[in-house]
């Protein structure tokens, strides 16, 4: 499941973020941190929208969301 992730910008992740529920709560330096109502919440490591996740980063970060495949395909990460 995560290869398909591996060239998703973070741009990308962090629209899909948002599509769930997840809201912007504040930075530091390169680190967002985002929260959903219902208490997760996920850092993403964004330095420029373009770039992409190192894989073990990209893992932690969808196992923070609690996100199965169903999900990642409903918001458009996966095909």
């Amino acid at each position: 499941m995560i290869e398909g992730l591996r060239n998703v910008p973070v741009r990308r992740l962090v629209r899909a973020l948002e599509r769930d529920g997840f809201v912007y709560r504040r930075a530091k330096g390169s680190q967002r941190l985002y929260r959903h109502p219902d208490g997760r919440r996920v850092v993403v490591h964004y330095h420029h929208g373009g770039d992409t996740l190192p894989i073990g980063t990209l893992k932690q970060t969808i196992e923070a969301t609690r996100w199965a495949e169903e999900d990642l395909r409903r918001l458009g990460l996966l095909t």
